[in-house]
């Protein structure tokens, strides 16, 4: 059994320029990706893939690998996670390296651990999945959500629900968009990176934090210094 993880990190960046490689607590944002991917251990390659040779210098530097650049076809707004991903696998096989079970990570996820990683690893493979999402649980109810009609008011969206106590409702998730674990085989049969029986690994909302403004990056350094207790 052979595992890659694959690090997608393009240079394009339309609200925070550079963000995937610019300084977040003393070191490059990419890094705690890849730290995360190396002290996981689960991994016989760990690479990045990415348009950008000042990316690939860093990433190189952290200690994962490119051994090729993304395609130009590949590198613009449209290309899908998906597209990336083929494209690395069948790059590898071409070179004679084939892999059974990949994790997909994404760049700017300083709270990921090699410990989390694992401990989704575990539940990936014993419950024998196509693949698995980490998610995260809504903190309120979203039974309870209202929706703007067409008069321009406010409404329940599943009035049945609103006297309901909160115990009593379903649990609903969202994914947290940091990593993801795909059979490569499945992967590439259905062309999508989660597709047939998808796990999932639950983390604490305290772990996740989107980076789209100024304000979301000085908000997961404020975590991260809680977290760490910096």
């Amino acid at each position: 059994m052979r595992n890659i993880a694959i690090i997608t990190a393009r240079g394009g960046s339309k609200r925070i320029p550079r963000k995937n490689i610019r300084d977040f607590m003393g070191k490059p944002m990419l890094s705690y990706a890849i730290k995360a991917a190396k002290e996981s251990a689960i991994f016989d390659e760990i690479m990045v893939s990415t348009d950008d040779f000042e990316i690939a210098e860093i990433a190189r530097k952290f200690g994962a690998t490119v051994p090729f650049m993304r395609s130009e076809k590949n590198s613009d707004d449209f290309s899908t996670t998906y597209d990336v991903l083929e494209e690395v696998l069948w790059e590898y096989k071409s070179r004679g390296s084939v892999f059974e079970y990949l994790a997909c990570i994404y760049p700017c996820v300083p709270f990921l651990t090699g410990k989390i990683l694992n401990g989704a690893f575990t539940i990936f493979k014993d419950k024998k999945v196509d693949a698995l999402v980490p998610v995260v649980r809504y903190s309120f109810p979203i039974q309870r959500a209202f929706r703007v009609n067409n008069d321009g008011l406010l409404e329940y969206r599943e009035p049945q629900n609103i006297l309901k106590r909160s115990q009593d409702l379903e649990p609903m998730f969202h994914d947290v968009g940091m990593f993801y674990f795909a059979k490569v085989s499945s992967l590439l049969g259905n062309k999508a990176l989660v597709s047939g029986d998808v796990a999932y690994f639950e983390m604490h909302e305290s772990q996740i934090q989107d980076i789209d403004t100024e304000s979301d990056w000085k908000m997961m350094e404020l975590k991260y210094r809680i977290l760490n207790e910096i």
